[in-house]
């Protein structure tokens, strides 16, 4: 019941605190004789940590990912062994000690009163597992979990942060890593920059929106009523840390379409296979990929942990005003890019293998 683990055949366990040792997490599942490379999962890690630009926490952590099991160097490179993958990432710059004066207050908008009412303590430093650290791992596992996926091609993208939406006419999936914000619109990127500067100066937060899409997911992975493959991906994306709503396709939208506008209409292409003529289901119909590109968006909210006082109460029920020190990304959105991106993997990667243990 720890809840510390999601996946069927492809499952995934992470461990450890934002202010702890170390974090990390073991991969149970992965077929053997896939190839893998240590580079690969840095690359996705490295596009995931903090410090990069003065647009997210200062905290400088290398986040150098260690394979301590399940794999083996061959001559031409190292495979998967097909037993577990223990994948280890410690914590270098932690600053326990700007945490020490709400040791015994409860932030507004974070997890620490609900951690503590749940177990009876609470990790102050940083929140412990409810801290965005714990990613990471997550990160590391989508590493895995694309090498997987036979010729799939997974990219995430920023599209909108506050009341800034991007253009969709100027998406332009290569200039998503041009800019510091993986926004695909170049003019809604150089609006977002001064934008944030004026908000990270101020001490405050800002929410935005993420866009995950995933290209040549073929037709019948998921399965019906209870193993949708968009109920799956729904759940994985709203597990991220500080996410309040996820859409599949056109999501809340479809409330707004008659039947006529709403229906994905089909017709044959070139080369035998249907085409959809549009895309409002997000590549899922009955819980079951269509063949078409699955998408999906997700809501992150502001950051609770801003310099702005607000109202709360600590442990012994006193009122109190709670501002919080440390180092603390002021669009938290920003890096849940690569994470959207590993997440929508190991959802891909376990239905993959549901699929093919159920109908060869």
């Amino acid at each position: 019941m720890s809840h510390n683990t999601f996946g069927h055949l492809f499952r995934v366990t992470t461990f450890g605190e934002s202010h702890g040792p170390a974090l990390g997490c073991v991969v149970d599942g992965c077929p053997p004789n896939v190839r893998i490379s240590l580079e690969q999962i840095q690359a996705y890690l490295d596009k995931r940590k903090p410090g990069q630009s003065r647009f997210t926490t200062q905290r400088r952590e290398d986040d150098a990912v260690k394979i301590l099991s399940g794999t083996m160097e061959l001559a031409d490179g190292l495979v998967t062994t097909g037993t577990p993958i223990a994948m280890l990432i410690e914590n270098t710059d932690q600053r326990s000690k700007d945490y020490s004066e709400i040791e015994a207050r409860y932030r507004p908008g974070h997890a620490d009163y609900t951690y503590e009412a749940k177990y009876g303590i609470r990790d102050h430093r940083g929140g412990g597992r409810s801290s965005a650290r714990e990613t990471a791992a997550r990160v590391a596992a989508g590493a895995i979990a694309r090498r997987v996926i036979p010729n799939v091609t997974i990219r995430a993208a920023l599209v909108s942060m506050g009341e800034i939406a991007i253009d969709r006419a100027n998406w332009n999936w290569d200039e998503v890593d041009n800019n510091p914000f993986f926004c695909p619109d170049a003019k809604a990127a150089a609006t977002m920059e001064g934008y944030l500067d004026g908000i990270r100066k101020a001490g405050s937060s800002i929410g935005a929106t993420i866009e995950v899409v995933a290209e040549g997911v073929p037709a019948g992975w998921g399965a019906p009523v209870y193993g949708k493959l968009d109920a799956d991906l729904a759940a994985a994306l709203m597990s991220i840390n500080a996410v309040k709503g996820v859409e599949i396709g056109d999501g809340m939208g479809v409330a707004r379409l008659t039947g006529e506008q709403n229906a994905d209409e089909m017709r044959m292409g070139n080369d035998g296979t249907p085409v959809f003529l549009a895309n409002h289901a997000g590549g899922i119909l009955g819980g079951i990929s269509t063949g078409a590109p699955v998408v999906a968006r997700f809501a992150v909210k502001p950051t609770s942990s801003i310099l702005t006082p607000r109202k709360s109460i600590d442990r012994a029920g006193n009122e109190v005003e709670v501002s919080t020190k440390g180092r603390h990304d002021p669009c938290v959105g920003i890096r849940a890019v690569p994470i959207a991106e590993a997440m929508m993997a190991c959802v891909l990667a376990d239905h993959y293998l549901r699929h093919r243990g159920q109908v060869g």
